[in-house]
């Protein structure tokens, strides 16, 4: 069933449905799903503890996840959350410490196109990540293009979102160690096509 124009309105949808067929509903923010993706994050800071890593924000479960990762093995790293630039909700809703929507245009970011945040998700992002920052889909874009060149890698928008933020940041963080994740390779043949086919801007 595909339904509505955005991530947010099909989340809606997709409740209310398992709501009407008493289905069970798994959110795409959740303590379970938090549980398993940190399991990743702990294997990632028992091979590496760089100075910062960067994080790509859909739901909040990865991130949230690398924060409890962070704990458990001790890393002193710091985190920085990554949001698309078309679709800024998180970004605006940690800078105000509450829930705040806002539209998502994003084309390319779609694992980050968040219209209202989750509440509890936000609340473990404003008390563990250091900050957050956006990225456009041109940078992830150009990403996407830099992690196929250079490692034969596919990676979805928000895959390729931390590699795209480090790109931005690259002159604050020179010099120190920094960390990236390809957390997604689900991109349609097309859309990669043409993402492949354009040169960087």
């Amino acid at each position: 069933i595909e339904h509505g124009d955005d991530f947010q309105a099909s989340r809606e949808h997709a409740a209310a449905l398992a709501s009407r067929r008493e289905l069970h509903f798994v959110p795409s923010f959740h303590r379970d799903l938090v549980l398993g993706v940190a399991t990743y994050w702990v294997e990632f800071f028992g091979a590496v503890q760089p100075d910062v890593v960067f994080v790509p924000i859909g739901m909040g479960s990865g991130i949230s996840a690398c924060a409890m990762a962070r704990g458990v093995t001790g890393a002193a790293t710091r985190i920085v959350g990554v949001v698309s630039a078309q679709a800024t909700a998180y970004l605006d809703s940690f800078r105000a410490g509450r829930v705040i929507e806002a539209p998502v245009t994003t084309q390319l970011a779609d694992g980050m196109a968040c219209r209202v945040p989750d509440a509890d998700a936000l609340e473990v992002i404003r008390r563990e990540v250091d900050d957050v920052i956006a990225v456009t889909d041109d940078e992830v874009a150009a990403a996407m293009r830099l992690l196929y060149t250079a490692t034969h890698n596919v990676a979805e928008g928000a895959g390729a979102a931390s590699l795209a933020a480090a790109m931005q940041q690259r002159e604050r963080w020179r010099g120190r160690s920094v960390g990236v994740t390809l957390c997604g390779g689900n991109v349609d043949r097309d859309v990669f096509s043409r993402v492949l086919a354009e040169t960087s801007r």
